[in-house]
């Protein structure tokens, strides 16, 4: 039975009531397998979503492409970038410029999806790469930017790295979608990365990643076949093994005598 891509009033009916599932995907084949795996969201690199032959992979995931916003530039600069992506097909886009820049889009009737808590691309503001709102304070100012957003316009945000009490608390007291990265049980949607579940980073594992398969494991594999392949290839040239007869065509004897008769007449 084919799934019905959700809407934005279907995702706000659902706040409260489910769990929704999110995943960032990089390649079509992740859109697809996210798709039948029944996800319900997925954040994706903007050329995905552009590419034609996305919405045959991925009809009825909710689409939210996005890029660090220093990567769009302006206000003016964003609108344009967002209402191509959703002339393509995305549902809403991510931004984690400030609010005016939210509150521009919003204007003009495009869904954006905030970030607040650890936002890796601001991570600087609130003392690098760890948890947010770890104190009364701290949390109070996660809480305040949730409602900066609710009055720009945004329909949801992304809340990463938040302490479980305090993401619960915050979710409770907003009308926003909450997507919650390491920050518990307590919102609206819990979100990781496809790389992480399938097992394809090397490097630091966050605390709120959970591994599902090796594909690390997998991809050396099959690199040593790959290598294995082309040494085989290599010697089976310098051995004379490649080409056999099935890899070659021949020609007529009685054209090949009158191609050699021909071509050494004109030398």
């Amino acid at each position: 039975m084919s799934r019905k891509r959700p809407t934005i009033a279907d995702l706000r009916a659902m706040k409260g009531k489910r769990q929704l599932t999110m995943l960032r995907v990089l390649t079509m084949d992740e859109a697809e397998a996210a798709e039948r795996a029944g996800v319900d969201i997925v954040s994706v690199p903007p050329e995905l979503v552009l590419n034609p032959q996305y919405r045959d992979a991925a009809p009825s995931l909710f689409t939210m492409p996005g890029e660090n916003f220093f990567e769009i530039g302006t206000a003016d600069d964003f609108v344009r970038w967002a209402f191509r992506l959703y002339k393509a097909g995305a549902d809403a886009v991510y931004c984690s410029a400030g609010y005016a820049t939210i509150k521009r889009m919003a204007d003009d009737a495009i869904p954006v999806i905030g970030h607040v808590g650890l936002i890796p691309s601001r991570a600087t503001w609130t003392g690098g790469f760890k948890a947010v709102g770890k104190t009364a304070d701290t949390a109070m100012q996660v809480f305040e930017a949730v409602k900066q957003l609710e009055a720009a316009g945004a329909i949801g945000a992304e809340i990463e790295v938040v302490p479980v009490e305090v993401a619960k608390a915050i979710s409770e007291r907003t009308s926003l979608i909450m997507l919650s990265m390491g920050a518990g049980t307590g919102c609206d949607a819990q979100y990781l990365f496809a790389e992480d579940i399938l097992g394809q980073n090397r490097g630091h594992m966050p605390r709120h990643s959970k591994v599902y398969r090796n594909f690390a494991a997998e991809y050396d594999r099959l690199q040593a076949e790959r290598i294995a392949a082309f040494s085989e290839y290599v010697a089976d040239v310098n051995s004379m093994a490649y080409p056999e007869d099935r890899h070659i065509v021949h020609i007529d004897p009685k054209e090949l005598s009158l191609f050699m008769k021909r071509v050494d007449g004109a030398t």
